[in-house]
């Protein structure tokens, strides 16, 4: 994936702010902590009741490359400093059809790197208010990140302010700023002073020493997982083969790119 950054994309972003309290994360409530399975987390956001997004590699063990039993994750809505606004497990887990875990760093596995996950119970929570999605913004445009991540796993962090460097491929590539456990955060549009959901962080890269974050794009992505939703899916599907694995640090050859997987 070739991409050019210049310093300047980078110049009016905003720091990430860590949110503390319930005045600083009220608007964030639906963004929560993805426990997953007792050993490590993701960032999630509610789109409806019972439905959070996520990354769809959150549901595999890295280890073993196979797919996690989803009744081992619990989603903790606005989790803060050990208390969140609302606890729930999941009950089914689509991954998107296309998406092979461990194969080779793409754009055809980054724009597959989506996940929906159905609550076993309703959020019905005055404070939480599931996110509504929109169409992916264009390069250029400003856009924002909500997440966890580590080193700030206790707390949301929000940075408000970023910037859209590229489309391309059903990626997106912003200049936020994302770490391990940021994997499935939701990228905001700030359009009449309402937040909508945009894009799920997948990776995160380094272009011409700047570090950049890969986003899933939205759209038909995720109208293909509500079908499978309203098909009844939510099995596990089979890990996708192995294949040569880029570790961190390790650059393309044919890119000017590292990929680290949050």
């Amino acid at each position: 994936m070739a991409l050019a950054v210049t310093s300047s994309a980078f110049a009016q972003d905003a720091r990430v702010k860590r949110m503390d309290t319930g005045v600083d994360g009220g608007a964030w409530e639906a963004v929560g902590r993805l426990d997953i399975n007792g050993s490590g987390f993701c960032t999630g956001a509610l789109i409806a009741e019972r439905l959070v997004l996520t990354a769809a590699h959150c549901l595999y063990d890295h280890r073993t490359k196979e797919r996690i039993n989803h009744e081992t994750v619990e989603f903790l809505a606005g989790w803060r400093n050990g208390r969140a606004s609302a606890y729930r497990n999941v009950r089914r887990a689509v991954v998107h059809p296309d998406y092979v875990y461990d194969g080779e760093v793409s754009s055809e596995r980054v724009r597959n790197d989506l996940a929906l996950l159905e609550l076993d119970q309703p959020i019905r929570n005055t404070t939480i208010t599931p996110f509504e999605t929109a169409e992916r913004p264009r390069r250029g445009d400003r856009v924002g990140v909500v997440s966890y991540a580590k080193d700030r796993s206790e707390a949301p962090s929000l940075q408000e302010v970023c910037t859209v460097l590229a489309r391309q491929e059903g990626v997106l590539v912003t200049s936020c700023s994302v770490d391990f456990g940021s994997s499935g955060a939701p990228i905001f549009t700030f359009s009449g002073g309402a937040a909508h959901i945009v894009s799920v962080v997948s990776a995160k890269a380094e272009v011409d020493g700047e570090n950049v974050s890969l986003g899933t794009s939205l759209g038909a992505p995720l109208a293909r997982l509500q079908a499978e939703m309203v098909a009844g899916k939510g099995v596990f599907q089979e890990a996708g083969p192995g294949a040569s694995r880029l570790r961190v640090g390790d650059a393309r050859r044919d890119t000017g790119a590292k990929f680290v997987k949050p």
